[in-house]
């Protein structure tokens, strides 16, 4: 088991590293900085300009969706060799965007390359490689535990060559971006099958009559504009049936298929955020003085720089081996190791990045640092592609099926 830096993956990464560095880091706070000019909703010149520029750049250095692993069109990378820059990128607000490498857009990448028709793939696929669009993945709903995504209310009826959508969903993410073109849509079609094959994803263009953004979802009170978390509406939103994605009832399968990269995915950035936090609280540790003292030598603030790198040290290898298990096990092995690092990656950044804003004090929680930035993204982690508790499910399940022989006929709901 393998999970150093490839001598395939070191030059890109020296790269991607240098990049960040010099192109993206110098513009990040101007970047964000316009979101309060004008409409928030909407991206000022000067944004536009630094985005395109960047990815252009970005994409004539050949440093351009590296999360398609894989041969058969991916980038030849292994999950493991992606795992290292997907960190890089984690260090960066924007960075990801910039090669193209962000969600939800890899995800439906992913699910679009692998489950899609060629039609599909001419239409939506290629600008999205192209990074020409953006897109969002509407699964979320306000009425149901959505975490249990049997529990999906939203129907489609197909009418004739059409199918008719009506529903509600909630904290989509990236939906609020102008750029948004496509959604994945989780529905029910098949109300009378077994419960994991009554769901199915269609692809909805976001200018189909019918859809609309109701508003914008909060996340500690900031909107996260103009990416955005929107709460969607769909009133008879007609979209043919070619529009489905892999066949009726089979929603459920491709939840599976594109959950686990992308879990990895969000858990190496995650470790990227708490390097940068660490950085940060390092940087201030020994350049601030109070009582007559470097902050690094007040109180236990050493054993909380030493307790942080240990930290993200075991995040890394674990998350590390789970990525060696994507790519060399079986599925079913594979998802109890995703579910460890879903669990203790965000848990691990959230803890960090909380010892780095003490460490600033009330600086921490303003604007002047990208703080409770990061704090709320990692926060939001521990909730997104499935909060804590299912995933410690799954962990514990499968410790325990070892030690127990349940009889048949003995699971609870809770069990899945």
């Amino acid at each position: 088991m393998d999970l150093g830096i490839s001598v395939n993956v070191a030059p890109l990464l020296a790269e991607v590293r240098q990049f960040i560095e010099e192109e993206v880091l110098p513009v990040e706070h101007d970047y964000y900085s316009d979101i309060e000019v004008g409409d928030r909703w909407a991206f000022t010149d000067r944004q536009t300009d630094i985005r395109e520029r960047l990815k252009d750049k970005a994409k004539a250095k050949g440093l351009w969706n590296f999360f398609l692993t894989g041969g058969s069109g991916g980038s030849g990378l292994n999950t493991v060799e992606y795992a290292y820059l997907a960190e890089e990128m984690g260090k960066s607000h924007m960075a990801a965007e910039v090669f193209n490498c962000a969600a939800p857009d890899t995800g439906n990448m992913e699910v679009l390359h692998k489950y899609g028709t060629e039609a599909q793939k001419k239409e939506w696929l290629e600008p999205l490689l192209n990074g020409e669009i953006r897109s969002a993945f509407a699964m979320t709903e306000p009425g149901v535990a959505s975490s249990d995504a049997t529990n999906i209310c939203t129907e489609a009826v197909l009418d004739g060559d059409e199918w008719v959508i009506n529903g509600e969903k909630h904290y989509v993410s990236g939906a609020g971006d102008p750029r948004c073109k496509i959604m994945i849509v989780m529905v029910k079609t098949e109300p009378d099958a077994a419960k994991h094959v009554q769901q199915s994803q269609i692809l909805v263009p976001t200018n189909t009559p019918g859809f609309e953004n109701i508003r914008p979802m909060q996340v500690f009170s900031m909107d996260d504009a103009p990416h955005g978390h929107m709460h969607q509406k769909f009133t008879n939103v007609r979209v043919p049936k070619e529009n489905i994605l892999l066949g009726s009832g089979r929603g459920f399968e491709i939840s599976q298929g594109r959950l686990g990269p992308g879990r990895i995915h969000h858990c190496m950035r995650a470790i990227g955020a708490a390097e940068k936090a660490l950085e940060l609280m390092c940087t201030r540790a020994v350049s601030r003085v109070a009582f007559g003292k470097p902050l690094a030598r007040l109180g236990g603030n050493i054993d909380i720089v030493a307790n942080a790198r240990m930290d993200i040290e075991q995040a890394r290898l674990l998350t590390l081996k789970t990525a060696w298990m994507m790519d060399n096990v079986d599925a079913k092995e594979a998802r109890v190791w995703i579910s460890m690092i879903k669990t203790a990656v965000p848990n691990i950044s959230i803890r960090i990045v909380d010892e780095a804003i003490q460490m600033f004090g009330a600086l921490g929680v303003s604007q002047d640092t990208p703080l409770a930035q990061m704090y709320m993204g990692q926060r939001t982690l521990r909730l997104a592609d499935g909060p804590d508790a299912v995933h410690r499910m799954v962990v514990g399940r499968n410790e325990l099926k070892q030690y127990v022989s349940a009889p048949k006929g003995t699971a609870t709901s809770r069990d899945g």
